[in-house]
């Protein structure tokens, strides 16, 4: 922390000293869509923290990872499989092959698999981070809050641009778009594509080889809108992507110690394998008392994965998984796919009354299988090896999930708003267990109210008071071991306020919030039956506070400092009684951001651009036991480069002080053998990009 903030003030002081002061310039008024209605971000009675795509570029944001790291109270981690990911958001965290705990939304459309979230970001418009529940307007998952990404509309003028990433690793990251009209006012177009190579930077030395690289990663998109009249929009969105990189590259730690840092030394040669489909049709029409809005959505996600299951190797240890005398791998065949439609209506934003309303359904239909093998080889094709497989779980799942929204805003006086909503949600859920030959079925309810009362004495100033609720339903293990565990549901209590200052140059943002959470939805391992398992606490009380601010005190110049804290203790647990009073697991309690960005001219049109932040955690607690804790981490980012409007080159690095950590640890204790397992953090990156609109 120390560090991240002496060059961050280092930096600050070094342009007051070679700059003169410029006259001033408010922040940018920033436009959210966090009600399903375009309003200024400062009226939003609702915490969200804003990406652009200015800011997107400036940040060198290229995937989730990148963004979540400046939000308060919100982790996001990798872990297991190639796109399996692990996001803790207010004290609320993900379970495995299960609902998360935050709806994400992407042109519309819900991402509602695990993996869906870990995605590349590339062509993207606009970020929105809400926090709170956001059951009443997004449903089912909404328990922490929602991510709303948008990506950019094709334009009525032809455009485009191309950007070049080469790092360390040999990484090579390549993005290009192109838009214009068709027809023009009428047909336009968007064409993008991402690609990504990276040959690793984590040294496995029993392989002798890297154990975190990336064979390819491609993303292809495009959109069509088609403008019917000067009330009718119909835009449609499709992309095709795969990929192939490293799995479950976990170390074998023999100290079982949470803070003892060591590269992977498994033998099995890990590999997933996968692709994504997408396709989205909008259409937008003006009714004259309101706006429809139709959105039909279709997501399909494969992954082929092999991995080592013991995470050693016959040298380390020749006792080998679990001590059985043989080393073990791991394979999960994973095909989902996923159908939605949303259908609302948007009243007009003049007038003391506005309200939005709709219904929507999802359709999944996903197949998981998971083995376990005894591994004489380290070849893949053991899995299909019947006399070598010795955990098989074969499941099919089907979820039908139907919703009925409504929300009202009325002014009872120019300066006092009261806002309720209420959703209702059910959700029919059946498992069949191919290996085992069970049937499982359950159907989960649930209405999810929400009730604000905002204060605005000025255009600068929002007070709100707000209860609001969440749900996620319960589902189904694939493992006989604990098929089952329960729906979760929070109520959540928050104030909070927005404050512009300083004739705009000064944002402050923050809530206290309380939540009361029933049937808290963990996971652990059992690598002895290959199962991850997810499981219930009965009630966990949550308390956390968050402060964001933004100081613009030139007309190029930014800092902004963010920090969130969060207090998720276990207040009943009949199973483990044992364990009351400790933290949730995977919580960090805090976490925080600092930076500061500038830019000057140069010479001639050019500029130059500077950025220097930090992101600060707390100590982590990994399992209910509270046993394992990782220390506090922080993460030092910098980019520094020329640019006019056409192009720009760059130097950056992320997380240039090399900061050692893991972002899943699993102890022996839960069944992993005599060692334990850690999934270690990217080290230090750095590179050069080169970026060019035409």
């Amino acid at each position: 922390m120390r560090t991240s903030i002496q060059l961050t003030v280092a930096l600050g002081a070094a342009i007051v000293a070679s700059q003169p002061v410029l006259a001033d310039d408010p922040l940018e008024e920033v436009v959210v869509t966090a009600q399903k209605r375009s309003e200024r971000l400062q009226d939003v009675p609702i915490q969200v923290d804003v990406f652009t795509a200015q800011s997107i570029a400036d940040s060198g944001i290229k995937d989730t990872s990148d963004f979540v790291g400046y939000v308060p109270n919100m982790t996001f981690d990798r872990a297991d499989t190639y796109r399996n990911s692990f996001v803790v958001v207010r004290g609320l965290a993900q379970v495995t092959n299960a609902d998360p705990p935050i709806a994400v939304i992407v042109d519309g459309v819900p991402q509602v698999d695990q993996k869906q979230f870990n995605m590349r970001l590339f062509d993207i418009d606009q970020i929105e981070v809400l926090k709170g529940p956001q059951g009443t307007l997004y449903g089912r998952d909404a328990i922490g809050g929602a991510v709303i990404i948008n990506t950019r509309n094709p334009t009525n003028q032809f455009s485009g641009y191309a950007d070049v990433t080469a790092g360390n690793g040999d990484s090579v990251n390549t993005t290009a778009g192109i838009s214009g009209p068709i027809i023009d006012d009428r047909l336009l177009f968007r064409l993008s594509a991402d690609y990504l190579h990276s040959g690793g930077l984590i040294e496995n030395s029993y392989l002798q080889d890297k154990t975190d690289f990336v064979h390819y990663d491609y993303t292809t998109r495009g959109r069509l809108t088609f403008v019917a009249s000067d009330d009718w929009t119909v835009d449609v969105r499709g992309s095709f992507g795969r990929f192939s990189g490293a799995s479950n590259e976990y170390s074998w730690i023999k100290s079982a110690n949470a803070n003892d840092f060591v590269d992977p030394t498994y033998s099995f040669y890990p590999n997933a394998t996968g692709e994504s489909t997408d396709a989205a049709i909008k259409v937008d029409g003006d009714l004259g008392f309101a706006k429809l809005t139709w959105i039909n959505g279709y997501n399909r996600i494969t992954e082929v994965d092999r991995a080592d299951l013991d995470f050693s190797n016959p040298v380390q240890d020749p006792g080998g998984f679990l001590n059985f005398g043989f080393q073990g791998g791991q394979g999960q065949d994973l095909n989902d796919e996923i159908y939605s439609e949303e259908l609302r209506l948007t009243s007009k934003s003049s007038g003391p009354l506005r309200w939005v309303g709709g219904l929507s359904y999802q359709y999944s239909q996903k197949s998981l299988q998971t083995r376990a093998f005894i591994d004489l080889d380290g070849s893949p094709s053991q899995i299909d090896n019947p006399a070598l497989v010795i955990v098989d779980n074969n499941v099919r799942n089907h979820y039908r999930s139907t919703g009925f929204f409504g929300q009202a805003d009325y002014d009872f006086l120019p300066t006092l708003t009261l806002t309720a909503g209420l959703r209702y949600d059910r959700d029919v859920r059946e498992q069949r267990d191919l290996a085992g030959g069970n049937f499982y079925n359950a159907t989960f309810v649930a209405t999810q109210p929400k009730l604000t009362l905002t204060y605005k004495p000025s255009r600068d100033q929002t007070f709100y008071l707000t209860g609001s609720s969440g749900y996620r339903p319960g589902g189904f293990n694939a493992t006989p071991v604990s098929p089952t565990y329960k729906s979760e549901y929070v109520r959540n209590f928050e104030a909070g306020f927005k404050s512009t200052l300083l004739d705009g140059q000064f944002v402050v943002n923050g809530a206290l919030f309380y939540e009361n959470d029933h049937n808290y939805q963990y996971y652990y391992v059992d690598v002895a039956t290959a199962s991850q398992i997810d499981q219930n606490i009965d009630r966990v009380g949550i308390k956390g506070a968050e402060i964001e601010t933004q100081w613009h005190p030139t007309s190029n110049w930014l800092f902004f400092a963010n920090f969130g804290y969060s207090d998720a203790r276990i207040k009943q647990l009949d199973s483990l009684p044992q364990y009351i009073g400790n933290y949730t697991p995977n919580l960090t309690p805090w976490n925080g951001a600092l930076g500061t960005e500038y830019r000057a001219p140069l010479v001639g049109d050019l500029k130059w651009y500077g950025r220097i932040d930090g992101q600060l955690y707390g100590r982590k607690y990994w399992q209910i036991d509270n046993m394992d804790v990782q220390d506090a981490k922080q993460y030092l980012n910098a980019r520094l480069g020329i640019e006019n409007s056409r192009w720009g080159a760059y130097l950056w690095g992320r997380n240039i002080t090399d900061t050692r950590a893991y972002s899943q640890y699993v102890s022996p204790s839960l069944g992993v053998g005599v060692a334990g397992i850690g999934f270690l953090v990217e080290p230090a990156t750095y590179g050069v990009e080169l970026h060019v609109n035409f």
